[in-house]
Parts: structure tokens; C-alpha cells; sequence
């Protein structure tokens, strides 16, 4: 029975680990080349951006422990910020101790605008409700596997500013994130609309901000796992302290995107419309957390997240082929499965660094590793490496200087 539970997953070789990820996904031989060697081509990189180069590289990491509606999942994040992958896997870890993460979706419904521009914005208003049914119909009739796939404009509404109303096309993109869909869409029934209104259209695209379309995720941290009554009460104080300071708050949603963000680009996705919608999301509610937290009855830690998820498992998401490797470790179906996997990331990510900062500090899982990258920076090799880090730890002088200084003295003995 395949199982995202690993201990010691991060002491194995990368060999080791890869195995464990060959077995888990079924990866063939030349997928796991292509992980191993990172090299999507240029001719593949030509085609997906302009004025191509070559190629940039980041890791490519496992969070591990992930077991969410019941169901174990190996996540793949693409990362350089050092503890980040850690934590995650810690989070999920604990999280497991009481049946792991519990989602829901509230479905793949996205927003298109088109800007009129009129001096008569409520007149504009009444003529593009008065032919809703058409408007619909005639959006619908664009050639699209979504459309064919039960897809397409579902309904829409009307904003009314001084000098012009905003139609919003309310389109379901199935699998898809949408952006080219509902781009599409909207130019397509611009002229229409103009017609109609007797205004002039100006913007016609996607809004990123899709409050209907929501992934939600909950967890319950034991209390002992978490580290006992003190930690948790800590926690709920530091969540209170994001609530009431924006200062605060802005970090820790930045945490939160820490992890969300690296499956989004392991999974090839628009990380950057995704991140722009939680920061409006939280903007909605007066920016605030985009968790939540609360202690139950037994007194264990209980979180919850909420994130505007605007991802797809085809299309855009499939042309880098490392991406599609990934989409497979992770065992995905579907964009809604996507979606949920990734909410609980994100609450994963979330409840780690709170409790990392509450506990020991936030600095020391990043210190190590940022002792490690100085090791190989300056030229350490095999058990160089760990000898150089320990040392730097152990003396409490973690710079590139130090490093090169005790991997001298290495060298000399």
C-alpha cells in the first residue's frame, strides 16, 4: 500500500529518495532522467516563452507525510528558499496524527470583464440584464473543449461606476485555469454588448480575484504533537497578533504562499494569478489571515484555510514537461484535486512556521541550511560538507568567510 508517511526521507541520497518517488508514481525510466538531469530542452523552452537563451534551474523537493480526504500524496515543490519543504512535511506530519486534512471546493467558476464606457451607466445596465439569455447563448457558442465539457458563461452581473458599468461573465473553465478561454470570450461578445448599450467597450479579460472558487482545507493539530498546551495557546497568540497588525499579516500570508506557490510552479501553474488573488482575497476581508485557528474541546490546535485557487491540469499547465512529471507524482485528476492538494499546503506551511516562531525560532532550520549552501559555495565536497556545517553551528560564525576558513583547515589535516 502506497503511503506518504517517510521517516528519514530527507537523510536518503537523491538515488534513494528518487526511487521512493519512481515506485510511489510509477515514473518511467526516462522521466526519472529528466528529473535527474533537469533538462526540459530548448527547443521545448523556445516554444513556451520569447527570446529564449536557455534554461534556470531551481530544486525540485518532496513534502512528504501529506494525507489529505483520506488519500497519500507525495508533493512536489519547486523552491530556493531554504526549510520551506521541511516544514511543510512537519506540518503534514502532525496533522496525520489526527486523519490529516479535510477539504472542500466550492467549484471551477471564474470571472470575465468587460469595461463599458457610457454616460448613461444605468441605462448601460438595464439593456445588458434585459439580454442576459443572449449574452449567455452567443458566449457559449465559442469553439472550446470546455464548452463541449458542460463548461462556459453560466450567468453574469453588473457594477455601476460614474462613467461606465463592468459586465462580469461568470464562466466555468472545468479543468482548465481559463485565462484564454475567458479572454476569448469576453472579445467575443464585446461587439454585442456595445450594440446594445450604446457604449464603448475597453477591457475585455479575465479578473484573477475568483471569490467562487474557493479550495478550503482543515486540520486538527494534537495538542501533544504540536508540543503541548503552552505551544498552542502561542500559536493562537501569534495568529491573533495577524489579525489586528498588518505588518504582521503580510508575512504571515507570505508564509503561507512559501508553499503554495512552489506546487503551483512544480505543477506548472500561473503562481503569480494565484498569489495576486489570495492578497485580494485577504484584501476582501479587510486584510486579514487567509487562516484561521481555534482551540476545540480536547484542546487541540484546529486550523483552517480558505484560498482563491485558480489552477488547471491541462492546457498551459502541461507544456513544460518536468511540470507534467510532476502533476504525476502528485497523482492528481483533476483541477479540483489540484486545488485541495494545495489549500492544504498552504495550511501546512502556515501552522509550521507559527510554531517553529512560538518554539525555537524561525532561524534555526534556516541557518543550517544556509550553512549548507555556503559549504558547497565554497568548494566542499562529500563529507566536507556536513563537517564544514557542523562546525560553523558549533562556533555560531555562519558566513562564506568562516566556511571557506574551516574547509581550509579540513583540507590541511
Amino acid at each position: 500500500m502506497k503511503t506518504s508517511r517517510l521517516s528519514g526521507f530527507y537523510k536518503l541520497s537523491i538515488d534513494e529518495r528518487l526511487k521512493i518517488v519512481r515506485d510511489f508514481a510509477d515514473l518511467s525510466d526516462e522521466e526519472v532522467e529528466l528529473l535527474k538531469t533537469s533538462k526540459i530542452g530548448l527547443d521545448k523552452a523556445d516554444a513556451m516563452i520569447e527570446n529564449v537563451i536557455g534554461t534556470f534551474e531551481l530544486p525540485i523537493g518532496i513534502a512528504t507525510n501529506f494525507l489529505i480526504d483520506g488519500k497519500d500524496y507525495l508533493v512536489p515543490m519547486v523552491i530556493e528558499e531554504p526549510s520551506v519543504v521541511a516544514a511543510a512535511s512537519h506540518g503534514a506530519k502532525i496533522a496525520r496524527v489526527k486523519g490529516g486534512f479535510s477539504t472542500l471546493y466550492t467549484g471551477s467558476i471564474m470571472i470575465g470583464q468587460i469595461q463599458v464606457l457610457t454616460d448613461n451607466p444605468h441605462s448601460a445596465k438595464f439593456e445588458v440584464l434585459k439580454h442576459k439569455d443572449e449574452i449567455i447563448e452567443k458566449a457559449n457558442e465559442i469553439e472550446s473543449s470546455i464548452v463541449k465539457l458542460g463548461g462556459g458563461c453560466k450567468d453574469l452581473t453588473v457594477r455601476v461606476f460614474d462613467n461606465m458599468i463592468v459586465v462580469h461573465l461568470l464562466i466555468d473553465v472545468k479543468d482548465a485555469m481559463g485565462a484564454n478561454f475567458i479572454n476569448s470570450v469576453c472579445e467575443r461578445i464585446a461587439p454585442f454588448i456595445e450594440r446594445i448599450t450604446g457604449g464603448k467597450v475597453l477591457l475585455r479579460i479575465l479578473s484573477n480575484l475568483c471569490p467562487q472558487r474557493l479550495a478550503i482545507a482543515k486540520a486538527v493539530f494534537d495538542k501533544k504533537a504540536v508540543g503541548g498546551e503552552e505551544v498552542v495557546e502561542g500559536i493562537i497568540k501569534a495568529y491573533e497578533l495577524a489579525k489586528v497588525d498588518i505588518y504582521r499579516c503580510a508575512t504571515h500570508n507570505k508564509g503561507i504562499m512559501n508553499g503554495v506557490c512552489a506546487v503551483l510552479i512544480a505543477t506548472g501553474n500561473d503562481f503569480r494569478a494565484v498569489e495576486s488573488a489570495c492578497y485580494a482575497y485577504s484584501a476582501m476581508q479587510g486584510f486579514k489571515p487567509l487562516t484561521h485557528y481555534e482551540i476545540n474541546e480536547d484542546g487541540d490546535l484546529v486550523g483552517y484555510i480558505e484560498l482563491p485557487m485558480s489552477v488547471g491540469v491541462v492546457g498551459g499547465a502541461k507544456a513544460n514537461p518536468l511540470a507534467r512529471i510532476c502533476l504525476k507524482i502528485l497523482g492528481v485528476k483533476s483541477a479540483e484535486e489540484l486545488a485541495r492538494v494545495i489549500a492544504s499546503v498552504g495550511l501546512a506551511q502556515n501552522f509550521a512556521a507559527l510554531r517553529a516562531l512560538v518554539t525555537e525560532g524561525i532561524q534555526r532550520g534556516h541557518m543550517e541550511l544556509h550553512a549548507r549552501g555556503l559549504a558547497l559555495s565554497v568548494g566542499a565536497k562529500g563529507d566536507e560538507v556536513e563537517k564544514v556545517v557542523e562546525r560553523m553551528l558549533k562556533e555560531g560564525k555562519i558566513s562564506m568567510s568562516k566556511a571557506k576558513e574551516i574547509l581550509e583547515r579540513l583540507r590541511q589535516k
